[in-house]
């Protein structure tokens, strides 16, 4: 089992969420975040309004999949946020140790989904 997070552009989200459907993934958790990375609070345009400063608002997508749905959850992900530009995002995959639902008390692979 691995948990991914990927910290993406705001105006992204629509297509990534699209592209997971795509590969049947779509259980995932979605906030809003600000953060800073190679942009360093450059300019950056969102639903027309500039935004300067030095944490830009983002947003973090976190999935647990089963170990054959990494690739292609990754690759959905990468598909729907890229435009080629600095500030397109980062993806990171985590071991997960344990996945427990609270309301059956299944636990691992079974409780992912």
């Amino acid at each position: 089992m691995k948990y991914i997070v990927a910290v993406i552009q705001p105006h992204k989200l629509e297509e990534v969420t699209q592209a997971l459907e795509e590969v049947d993934v779509n259980l995932m958790t979605v906030s809003t975040v600000l953060g800073r990375g190679r942009q360093k609070g450059h300019t950056e345009v969102y639903r027309g309004v500039k935004e300067v400063g030095t944490l830009l608002k983002k947003v973090k997508l976190e999935i647990a999949v089963n170990e054959e749905f990494v690739k292609v959850t990754v690759d959905a992900i990468i598909k729907g946020a890229r435009t080629g530009e600095v500030g397109d995002g980062k993806i990171f995959v985590l071991d997960l140790c344990d996945v427990v639902r609270i309301s059956s008390g299944e636990r691992g692979g079974k409780a992912i989904g």
